[in-house]
């Protein structure tokens, strides 16, 4: 294949002579006659290359004193691919049109065209239920069609799927063009929940000393420190029952501040300073009552007894069912709602380096993979299925249905084996799995300048530089030399940095959904994941170009993952 280079070769020569100038691995032969300003004719000016290569052009001009010649050095080098951009001029009319064909340029990759969706997807959507609303939403539009859990689904080759659980998890799959039957599935997964704070199913507390407080539980690791004196706002999923009879979803989100958890001041001494009980010194304030000083009763709103919004406070139901414009508040027959910090995902530090947001933790990883899936094209990797998985509840084990350790992956793998074999059965099934490769997509420590100390030596993942493999010698990590070795060579030809991140003997090590679930399915597979700072913080940061390096390398993986693992058979 031809090498792209990085420095530019200028070639001036009479107008009747020519030149052989060498380069690594590249031959360039120019013979000149008196062609037009910026002008390139195939039959004329040849790249000379090593056997079995496409012809590649090179870009022309006339001088006073002979031919200029340039390759242009804003090329990256991509040996593996060649050019990333071809510059094609003609002096002669084409067979199809009387004008000068134009200018065609292949686009390169640029990462930082996916900071700003990055931001305004974390802004818009603060609960699980939003991300997998708006995430399948982008899916719809894009050509995907939803498959529901409860019905039997028909599978075609190059079709695009969705399938859903609980609304807060989801999977989504292209099946190639060229798939067959017994083919692998090429797969990115993460998380799609957060640490968070949990409305409790009767949150409705006594006012205490004029203030209306509410009934929460955390989530994982939520209503740490990081959560005191932090605007809160309130959103998730609402049930309510239409005239029909028939019970809908509804998202609601409240996205001004509603609640806080106040510190207490340093002046009260030992016990401002802790430890804080999570049931009596952690609950949010969302309003003030007075009117046992006052007199003066907030008006009720006359809600049935024994319904469910009974059990909640009345301005709550109040706010919500204005929110989405509900007028019977007994129509409401439950809700899942949560807690979320309301300040924007935003660009920080002098050069704009950072992003600084709430849920960084696996939103981001999850935002990489599904833009990775729709930029990669149906031509690449067309005998396998590509797919992502973005499950709920990994920061608690993941044991529910809508989790990692469910059947949900696994369901949707045999259904893809059943649509095109008439003879489905664990033969295939594990065929198929057999050549499958997941990628367990959950971002990774980055190195914190403050605590060097805390990072083993030669493992500091970067902010900005690339996806960090995490390796783990106890199985918290799935990550195997085998796999790392294929996703290196899936990194070199998508042009991807890869960082390495394992912890110190003294420290303890996280986990993520790799392992359970490359041991549900038995397939090969790596932890593979963004960096970020502060993890399991209320507020988190990242890079402003990690959002768009996570989709460059996840696309590498949909695009070459075919070619590469025929490496490893």
């Amino acid at each position: 294949m031809a090498l792209s280079i990085t420095v530019a070769v200028e070639v001036k020569l009479p107008l009747t002579s020519s030149i052989h100038a060498e380069l690594p691995l590249l031959i360039m032969h120019f013979v000149t006659s008196d062609l037009p300003v910026l002008c390139l004719v195939q039959e004329e000016v040849k790249i000379f290359h090593p056997p079995n290569t496409a012809d590649y052009f090179i870009m022309v001009r006339k001088t006073s004193s002979g031919f200029f010649t340039s390759i242009h050095e804003d090329m990256p080098l991509h040996i593996s691919r060649g050019y990333d951009r071809k510059v094609l001029h003609s002096a002669y009319p084409s067979s199809s049109s009387s004008s000068p064909l134009s200018p065609q340029k292949e686009k390169r990759f640029s990462p930082e065209k996916y900071t700003q969706p990055y931001l305004d997807f974390m802004t818009k959507n603060p609960t699980v239920f939003h991300a997998v609303d708006a995430f399948t939403k982008q899916l719809e539009d894009a050509g995907y069609v939803h498959l529901s859990q409860r019905t039997s689904w028909t599978i075609k080759p190059g079709g695009k799927y969705y399938t859903t659980r609980n609304g807060s998890a989801f999977i989504a799959f292209a099946v190639g063009k060229d798939y067959k039957a017994g083919n692998g599935v090429g797969i990115v997964a993460g998380h799609i929940d957060a640490l968070t704070a949990k409305v409790k199913p009767v949150p409705t507390l006594p006012t205490k000393a004029g203030y209306v407080q509410l009934g929460v539980a955390p989530y994982a690791g939520g209503m740490n420190t990081t959560w005191w004196d932090r605007d809160l706002g309130i959103g998730g999923k609402v049930l309510v029952k239409s005239s029909d009879g028939k019970i809908k979803e509804e998202l609601v989100k409240l996205d001004w501040p509603i609640a806080r958890i106040p510190t207490l001041a340093p002046h009260f001494g030992a016990a401002a300073n802790g430890p804080f009980n999570l049931e009596t010194n952690m609950v949010p304030i969302i309003g003030l009552d007075n009117s046992d000083l006052t007199g003066k009763a907030e008006s009720s709103l006359n809600i049935p007894a024994g319904t469910f919004v009974a059990t909640q406070p009345e301005r709550l139901v109040k706010a919500i069912a204005g929110e989405l414009g509900i007028e019977d508040y007994t129509s409401i027959v439950n809700w899942e709602l949560e807690l979320f910090d309301t300040q924007p995902a935003q660009l920080g530090g002098l050069g704009k380096e950072f992003i600084f947001a709430g849920r960084i933790d696996d939103k981001l990883c999850c935002f990489a993979a599904i833009e990775a899936l729709l930029a990669s094209s149906d031509d690449a990797s067309s005998g396998i299925v590509k797919m992502v998985g973005c499950f709920d509840d990994e920061e608690i084990g993941s044991y529910l249905r809508q989790g990692a350790r469910s059947n949900f992956m696994s369901g949707a793998i045999e259904r893809i084996c059943e649509n095109f074999s008439e003879h489905c059965g664990p033969n295939l099934v594990n065929q198929t799995l057999a050549n499958s490769f997941l990628v367990s997509s959950d971002v990774i420590h980055a190195v914190n300048p403050n605590f060097l100390g805390a990072y083993l030596e030669n493992h500091y993942p970067r902010l900005n530089i690339g996806v960090t493999v995490s390796a783990d010698p106890n199985g918290h990590m799935t990550t195997t030399s085998v796999s790392t070795a294929l996703l290196s060579r899936i990194a070199e030809k998508a042009g991807s940095t890869l960082q390495v991140f394992q912890i110190r003997n003294d420290s303890r090590s996280g986990g993520t959904i790799g392992p359970m679930t490359s041991s549900r399915l038995g397939c090969r597979a790596i932890d593979c994941g963004i960096p970020q700072l502060s993890m399991h913080s209320i507020r988190a940061t990242t890079g402003s170009l990690d959002p768009g390096l996570g989709v460059k390398l996840y696309k590498g993986f949909f695009d070459y993952y075919e070619e590469v693992d025929k490496e490893f058979q």
